[in-house]
């Protein structure tokens, strides 16, 4: 289940009090994933397990912050991704470039609609352009902290970096060499968050290629597509692209304990898997891939559930 490190009341960032489930190191106040606490349960057989099939949970609250209706995604690659260990390769990239170019408008995704509001609606679209939204950062060090990963964002955005977009979502995307030290592999598995930089505000997000720590940040050693450190960030890429979406300002969507939208499924992926042909589990299917992907929440007339999609759970 996810973990949180702090637990802060929040008063000014929103209309009410409540108990908010963020991270704060120096001046950057985050959302962490938590590391997966599962992987290691001895009833665990290899079949990703759920909690409660369906499961209704909690409700979250709509505190009024703003909302994005469509996300781009941009990926800034940091570390060595021409590494000999079959994770951090061009080929490992690739499969996140087809991930972020196809995810949207999936029916998982698609959820995510479920929390548009009078004054903002989620389109369940996601932007991302090959080449153009992503940059290479020649950075050299193996071990980044919080600040560090704004000053990426801070040099790669705006000029001729990548173009500066309010409605964009930055990741910083590193190799398995790379460390973040407020937590990777132990707390956490990636964070997103906001901040002011030299082009303007920004949301943005921490990943790291999960294959530095794959019982702490994957479901699963084998995975569909035969890298199972990529696979694992990709379902951490997608739960921080739907928090950033529906929670970009971390005053928006949240519980009464400061958890987001995929946070109340974190590390849970329903009833609806299959075996793929090397006897790893998916969920989905897209981009001409198969996936395992944790699910998130769906809002509807009867409360919130944790879904796949819409009609799986």
């Amino acid at each position: 289940m996810k973990k949180y490190l702090f637990s802060l009341a929040v008063t000014a960032m929103l209309a009410v009090s409540v108990s908010i489930g963020y991270s704060q190191h120096g001046d950057l106040n985050k959302v962490p994933h938590g590391i997966n606490d599962n992987a290691q349960s001895p009833n665990w057989p290899g079949y990703a397990l759920t909690t409660g099939g369906t499961r209704k949970t909690t409700a979250l609250n709509y505190y009024g912050g703003p909302l994005i209706t469509t996300p781009t995604i941009y990926i800034i690659w940091y570390g060595n991704w021409n590494q000999s260990n079959g994770s951090d390769t061009p080929a490992g990239q690739q499969l996140i470039r087809d991930w972020a170019s196809s995810i949207g408008g999936t029916p998982h995704y698609n959820l995510n609609t479920s929390l548009s509001v009078p004054a903002y609606t989620i389109t369940g679209n996601v932007n991302f352009t090959p080449t153009a939204n992503e940059i290479v950062d020649g950075g050299t060090s193996t071990s980044l902290s919080d600040t560090d990963i704004r000053n990426i964002v801070d040099r790669n955005v705006g000029g001729n970096k990548l173009p500066y977009n309010p409605d964009g979502v930055y990741f910083v995307m590193t190799s398995s060499n790379v460390t973040a030290s407020s937590g990777f592999c132990t707390q956490y598995c990636g964070w997103h968050t906001y901040g002011t930089v030299g082009a303007g505000k920004v949301r943005y997000s921490f990943v790291g290629n999960a294959h530095r720590c794959l019982n702490a940040c994957a479901a699963q050693s084998t995975s569909p597509n035969n890298n199972a450190g990529i696979d694992g960030a990709i379902s951490v890429l997608t739960h921080e692209l739907e928090e950033a979406n529906t929670d970009p300002d971390i005053n928006a969507w949240l519980d009464s304990r400061g958890y987001e939208n995929a946070d109340k499924c974190a590390w849970t992926f329903g009833h609806s898997q299959f075996q793929t042909s090397n006897g790893s589990w998916a969920n989905m299917t897209f981009g001409g891939h198969n996936w395992l992907i944790q699910r998130n929440i769906l809002r509807s007339n009867n409360g919130f559930f944790c879904m796949v999609d819409a009609t799986h759970n």
